[in-house]
């Protein structure tokens, strides 16, 4: 059910801005659907390796290790491992995605895949390295990492605490 309101919800903001687009020049709506689709023909390779890697990831994963090591009962050192493995994957949101899915059906926690996904959001050194400290001074980009260290940390604790996703 909860699928559904969000599809339908981002199929009405397209829609609104469909509208809006006409308004401004009937050709925006007929270039912007050509840009997209062609987008999205781009994106959709990647999204089934993603989703279809991580099906193949999680079987390939030892469940025994993932558990003793990212489990639920693994606690803060499973957390830190986490927010570690996070901020060393690269790539976009099909991988680091996908690896925190094959990680929960291999059986990892939900708080250490919480950690993973965000560490990974928001450390993630190769995006660091390439696009971020090339671009913002150093101090900005050090002083954002370092103020955002506890956030996986936290984001874990709290998952703890309200339970389950």
């Amino acid at each position: 059910m909860m699928d559904f309101a969000i599809t339908m919800a981002l199929w009405l903001i397209v829609a609104a801005l469909a509208i809006a687009a006409s308004r401004r020049h009937g050709l925006l709506v007929r270039g912007a659907a050509r840009q997209g689709g062609a987008e999205f023909l781009r994106l959709l390779p990647r999204i089934m390796i993603g989703v279809m890697g991580s099906g193949y990831i999680a079987a390939a994963l030892p469940q025994d290790v993932v558990g003793q090591w990212l489990g639920d009962s693994s606690g803060l050192l499973g957390i830190a491992i986490a927010a570690i493995a996070g901020a060393l994957t690269p790539g976009g949101p099909v991988v680091g995605f996908a690896l925190g899915a094959a990680a929960l059906k291999g059986g990892a926690g939900a708080p250490q895949v919480i950690a993973y996904s965000t560490a990974w959001a928001l450390f993630a050194f190769p995006r660091l390295f390439m696009y971020e400290l090339p671009i913002l001074p150093a101090r900005v980009v050090w002083l954002r990492v370092v103020a955002s260290l506890p956030v996986p940390f936290v984001a874990a604790f709290a998952a703890m605490l309200i339970g389950k996703p």
